[in-house]
């Protein structure tokens, strides 16, 4: 691959080196490579200030071959950005150079000709270059593999007194986004018990739950914003990415839950559950689950890990299919809604009703394609420089839908002495037999 005989080859390598820009999140990283041929490994991705710094510690290096006469030059470290790699794999194509690591728009950070028989090595690399870089191992000697312990920590000085961040140029601010938005949804937490106590002769069972996944969302955010604390000062979350998945994990699985909850009309519309409803809850819970422990392997590993892609591929299409599950009852509610209000006489509540679960049904589509498709677009064409604003955007997003749910959804007095007039409830029967069947 690192001369790239065909073109194949080199769209795989720029693909994945492409992906390993925007799914990395720098800190100090360890890796342990065994007995690995491949001629690239992207290990690391991270935006530096023109204060940055790289600390690079390898030990137990091992050569497959013990020929004198290797050159060991075309074995080592080097930096660059994506712009760079794509002139690299460009001069690799026209036969200028036979190994990235000569290539002159990379930064070296260190070649194993250096070692002088030496099994490990410590170095420092200062950055000039404000961009954002990988950091990858190049092995150009064919047929020769490479074990080794890599141990990188890289980070940006901040102020007069030097002191290191360790988060991405981008994500430095992510600390207190997310602690401005636990704040946030505590605080709709403390409206919602508001609404909840000055209306609590309306209130479901539906509506306690509604205030947990609040919760759970709010203490979901706080740990992360801790999580992200620690690595900005130390490199390490210490324990608090421990708590961030398990509420994460909690988190996700009551908000897919409430969704098919509200999606059944259940405690508000009927007391119970029908047979398939229950049936996708059983999808959607266990979905939920395999979705968590992917997203803790991705989170873990980070791109060089073996499985790393694979588990990747699982969790987009374990959210997808999470995503499509609970769109069921909401299509079943609309379609019994339908039926009720061509035979029970009930035309215009029916009509409210129907006009209702449809508004969610369309609102909860564009939250899916928001967090799923514009989210990861802006995280892909935005500067490392504003990496954040994808972040902003998704909460935001998942703010917004929280809050219509919450306004839609909330307790209402139901007068069962309110009439309807016989003009309103003619319109409200005409308006659902001239009303084309709406496309699920």
């Amino acid at each position: 691959m690192a001369t790239c005989p065909d073109s194949s080859r080199c769209l795989a390598l720029i693909f994945f080196t492409t992906l390993s820009f925007s799914v990395c999140l720098a800190e100090i990283h360890s890796s342990e490579i065994r007995s690995d041929g491949q001629p690239i490994i992207p290990l690391d991705v991270y935006g530096f200030t023109h204060t940055g710094r790289l600390e690079l510690k390898v030990s137990q290096i091992s050569l497959s071959s013990f020929n004198p006469d290797l050159d060991l030059s075309k074995i080592g470290f080097f930096l660059c950005t994506r712009d760079s790699w794509l002139h690299v794999l460009q001069q690799l194509g026209d036969g200028d150079i036979t190994c990235a690591l000569k290539s002159n728009v990379v930064k070296t950070v260190y070649s194993f000709d250096r070692l002088h028989g030496a099994t490990s090595f410590d170095t420092e690399f200062k950055m000039t270059d404000a961009d954002q870089f990988t950091l990858v191992f190049a092995n150009c000697l064919q047929k020769v593999k490479v074990s080794m312990n890599v141990r990188s920590a890289m980070y940006n000085l901040e102020g007069k007194n030097g002191r290191r961040d360790y988060l991405s140029a981008g994500k430095t601010v992510l600390p207190r986004v997310y602690f401005l938005f636990a704040l946030i949804y505590l605080g709709l937490a403390a409206i919602w018990v508001r609404v909840l106590h000055k209306k609590r002769l309306t209130v479901f069972r539906i509506h306690f739950f509604m205030l947990a996944v609040v919760l759970l969302k709010a203490v979901n955010l706080l740990c992360e914003a801790e999580d992200k604390s620690y690595i900005k000062r130390t490199g390490s979350a210490h324990g608090w990415d421990v708590l961030f998945y398990i509420f994460s994990f909690l988190k996700g699985i009551s908000l897919f839950t409430l969704i098919v909850l509200i999606g059944t009309g259940w405690s508000f519309l009927k007391p119970y559950l029908q047979d398939k409803e229950k049936t996708v809850l059983m999808i959607v819970i266990p979905l939920q689950v395999v979705a968590n422990i992917a997203q803790i392997v991705i989170d873990e590993t980070g791109p060089y890990g073996h499985d790393w892609f694979t588990w990747k591929q699982v969790f987009l299409l374990v959210d997808i299919l999470c995503c499509c599950a609970v769109l069921f009852p909401i299509v079943w509610s609309i379609k019994n809604l339908r039926e009720a209000a061509r035979t029970d006489g009930k035309a215009a509540v029916n009509l409210m009703k129907l006009t209702l679960f449809r508004h969610y049904y369309v609102v909860f589509i564009c939250y899916i394609y928001f967090t799923r498709v514009v989210v990861y677009a802006l995280e892909t064409i935005t500067s490392y420089r504003y990496l954040w604003t994808s972040t902003v955007a998704g909460e935001l997003a998942t703010l917004a839908f929280f809050v219509y749910t919450g306004y839609k959804f909330k307790p209402e007095a139901h007068n069962p002495y309110f009439v309807i007039d016989d003009d309103e409830e003619e319109a409200a029967a005409e308006q659902l037999k001239l009303e084309d069947e709406f496309e699920l």
